[in-house]
């Protein structure tokens, strides 16, 4: 099994090479001679992170998710007197995490190449890693991208896909950012390492039909109808730190935790693709890792636009 795992994996690698390659603004070897040592010195902090929680794994992933509609470090940039930040979001107040990581990473980037690998590149890496490290697929990430140096709540709060949405919403949100349903399916595939607090789910388990009775009933001993809106529960119960296919075997059970997951195989036009995933790991590794490069490409900022940050929570 480890083999066949293995040689998976690899295939995966050597495919997305011709896919990294096709990005005009970005490279995978962009730091090959101007920071060798980047790529290693991220994989090295990342590994010290998760080792200490492995929950880390996918609170870094989801950093990288909620900065990538833009995949600018935006949403590393602390509140000022000229703009609110993206941490206040909606989507992000309460439950983004693992800031404390991305700047430890940079320090230690910082030591070895001063002013040349930027914090966006960093949460790029840094969630690729992740995934890798907790049993996922791994892809050429393309690097190159510079920091933001401004944010804004106002973005994040409309361009973050909200847990409330049904299908349809979920198909729009991800399209105007040039994401296809099969990519939104497969992305959301990385909730197979994460948590949802109560609020969240709340209204799920105690009011949507569409869920498994007795999985409902479980949930609720750590979510209570009143208080603990903090308290988390994995939103894959089997291996929830594992990156695997479970979540998606959850899903075809009814036992989605967060809405907009369980709208993913509710009788709609995702439903074959979530059945598939659940019964062909392969297949899901293959096309999240696709949908990875994709998402990291939206929008970058290249060339003079912003900058390399010196510490990713302010600007230069």
């Amino acid at each position: 099994m480890v083999t066949c795992i293995n040689l998976m994996k690899l295939r995966i690698l050597l495919g997305l090479v011709l896919i990294g390659t096709a990005q005009a603004q970005l490279s995978p070897d962009y730091y090959e001679k101007t920071c060798p040592r980047a790529l290693y010195t991220i994989r090295n902090a990342v590994h010290k992170a998760i080792a200490a929680e492995h929950q880390m794994g996918a609170s870094l992933l989801r950093l990288h998710f909620h900065d990538c509609f833009g995949c600018d470090a935006s949403v590393l940039l602390n509140d000022t007197s000229t703009f609110t930040g993206e941490q206040t979001a909606s989507a992000n107040a309460g439950s983004l995490r693992g800031f404390t990581v991305i700047d430890d990473i940079k320090s230690k980037v910082e030591s070895v190449c001063p002013g040349v690998v930027s914090c966006a590149d960093i949460l790029a890496v840094a969630a690729r890693d992740s995934v890798v490290l907790l049993g996922g697929p791994t892809w050429r990430v393309q690097l190159g991208r510079r920091d933001s140096t401004t944010a804004s709540l106002s973005t994040a709060n409309t361009d973050i896909p909200s847990p409330i949405l049904d299908l349809s919403g979920l198909i729009s949100s991800f399209s105007k950012k040039g994401l296809t349903a099969k990519e939104m399916v497969a992305l959301s595939g990385g909730h197979t390492i994460g948590q949802a607090r109560c609020v969240v789910i709340r209204n799920r388990i105690y009011n949507e039909t569409n869920i498994d009775a007795s999985f409902a009933s479980s949930v609720k001993s750590n979510c209570p109808n009143n208080g603990g809106d903090n308290n988390l529960t994995a939103l894959d119960a089997i291996t929830p730190v594992e990156f695997d296919n479970g979540y998606f075997k959850g899903l075809v059970n009814n036992k989605g935790l967060i809405h907009s997951d369980q709208q993913l195989f509710n009788g709609g036009s995702t439903d074959s693709q979530v059945t598939s995933y659940s019964k062909n790991p392969s297949s899901f590794y293959w096309d999240f890792a696709k949908a990875m490069i994709k998402m990291g490409n939206l929008s970058p900022l290249t060339g003079t636009s912003g900058q390399i940050r010196t510490s990713c929570w302010k600007t230069n």
